[in-house]
């Protein structure tokens, strides 16, 4: 019994320092990340497991060196904000795989690629044939960005000569039946306006709300609870 409430204070204790790490080393997407971010990552998640089940581990040794590996990263991305040089050290730099359609074999081979991975990651992104790919960069994530040729770029709004007004970020004004009064005081609304626009819409029951979202013209798509609905827009 002793032992087993040591391992469950071990593993709050660990949880409780990875909460604070990640809370220092700010939000990435895994694909964000390069190569020194991934190993650091991995390093601190076996030191948490370890804090949490081996007993001959010392408290205080095992959060030393969770928050060791969380402050070299952190203080690692500084300098890599401050310095191209360091940034170019730890993060590397893009790597020209395509270039006006012709395959660098060169950086292909250094990039530890072949032609089959190129291909795969190709149609991954919706190219099937690679005379279509105009440039084609290997990102310091490991992620390839792909350029395609102009004939091949899709028309936009601006191709078409069309006159089309700004798109705005939209707000979430109920959330599983619960007025965010945060986002609506961000649109400069009150939720007495909220309710209002509601109840002329024939919404009287906040909670029956799933999901409101008002965009930056104001126009309302409410989504109901229960059966699998259609979405209402009112503008």
């Amino acid at each position: 019994m002793e032992n087993f409430l040591d391992i469950l204070l071990r593993s709050i204790i660990s949880i409780m320092v990875l909460f604070m790490i990640t809370q220092l080393m700010g939000k990435k997407q895994l694909s964000q990340l390069n190569m020194f971010d991934y190993i650091i990552g991995i390093s601190i998640g076996s030191l948490a497991a370890s804090l949490s089940i081996d007993t001959s581990i010392r408290y205080l040794d095992g959060i030393l060196s969770i928050l060791v590996y969380g402050g070299s990263a952190t203080f690692i991305s500084f300098l890599t904000t401050k310095s191209i040089k360091m940034r170019r050290f730890f993060t590397g730099a893009p790597s020209i795989i395509m270039h006006e359609g012709k395959i660098n074999y060169q950086n292909l081979k250094k990039s530890k690629l072949d032609i089959n991975d190129l291909l795969q990651i190709a149609r991954e992104n919706g190219y099937y044939d690679l005379s279509q790919i105009n440039d084609c960069i290997l990102e310091p994530s490991g992620k390839l960005s792909f350029l395609p040729k102009s004939k091949y770029l899709p028309v936009t709004p601006n191709d078409m000569k069309l006159k089309v007004s700004e798109n705005g970020i939209s707000s979430n004004l109920v959330i599983d039946g619960n007025l965010m009064e945060e986002n609506i005081k961000n649109i400069g609304k009150d939720t007495a306006w909220v309710v209002t626009r509601l109840s002329k819409m024939g919404y009287k029951e906040i909670g029956k709300l799933l999901l409101v979202i008002c965009d930056n013209k104001e126009q309302f798509t409410i989504y109901e609870k229960g059966q699998e609905k259609e979405p209402k827009v009112f503008i």
